[in-house]
């Protein structure tokens, strides 16, 4: 049977004793009943895989030591979605929470034209990617980045495969993302826009910095449906 799984903010290496925060230690000791000499395990959320022993088990400070830890090394290709935020918060975080159990490095809220939802919890969604990091028993979240101007983060962009999917016309030929994948090793990036899609002048810029524009399907995607397919798409074809 699997021990209990959880989630801490932080481990350094080598440390012999944990003392976790006041949720996690009400949980293990009030919710799940768990006692001095019982075992579970801890991630960082940055690949840091720890079993440990509860030496005391205070309901407020429960108190562990460190008996083994692994380190497991980030996958080979590096996964990033920048998606605009969407009208409806349920939605974007039914999103989160589905990218993160599929494998996603990365997820970038961005603010586009057509975007109608500019306010954000980041702690909330924070707690979506931990609670969907424990479901999926994996040690390495996704890096949540702080919302975005489109117009502002195009220029930082360093992945070196880079897409956007959208609906617009387009001078060329515009491929499917399945048949463009090259090299899984190489880091990739696709943009997904707003309901109503990228603007004209969003895709025309995206195009400048050498994205490839892609498509998903044949079927009109919600944003939040067209993340998922692309987050499949790219982390497991």
């Amino acid at each position: 049977m699997a021990l209990p799984f959880f989630y801490i903010s932080s481990y350094e290496a080598g440390q012999p004793e944990i003392t976790l925060d006041e949720d996690n230690s009400r949980h293990i000791v009030q919710v799940l009943r768990m006692r001095t000499g019982e075992e579970l395990q801890l991630t960082d959320g940055k690949g840091a895989l720890l079993t440990a022993t509860i030496v005391d088990d205070h309901k407020k400070k429960c108190r562990v030591s460190v008996s083994t830890a692994v380190t497991h090394p980030a996958k080979e290709r590096s996964v990033s979605i920048a998606i605009s935020l969407l009208k409806n918060a349920s939605r974007f975080e039914w999103f989160l929470e589905k990218a993160t159990e599929i494998g996603v490095s990365e997820i970038i809220p961005l603010w586009c034209e057509r975007t109608e939802r500019h306010q954000v919890r980041q702690d909330r969604l924070h707690n979506i990617l931990v609670s969907a990091l424990l479901q999926s028993q994996q040690t390495r979240m996704p890096l949540l980045r702080d919302p975005a101007p489109f117009a502002q983060y195009l220029p930082g962009v360093e992945q070196e495969q880079r897409f956007i999917a959208h609906c617009l016309e387009t001078p060329g030929p515009t491929a499917a993302l399945a048949g463009v994948l090259r090299d899984p090793g190489t880091s990739q990036l696709i943009l997904i826009g707003p309901e109503g899609d990228f603007s004209p002048k969003e895709v025309g810029m995206a195009l400048e910095y050498r994205f490839t524009p892609v498509t998903l399907g044949r079927n009109r995607l919600r944003t939040e449906t067209a993340g998922i397919v692309a987050a499949t798409l790219l982390c497991l074809g």
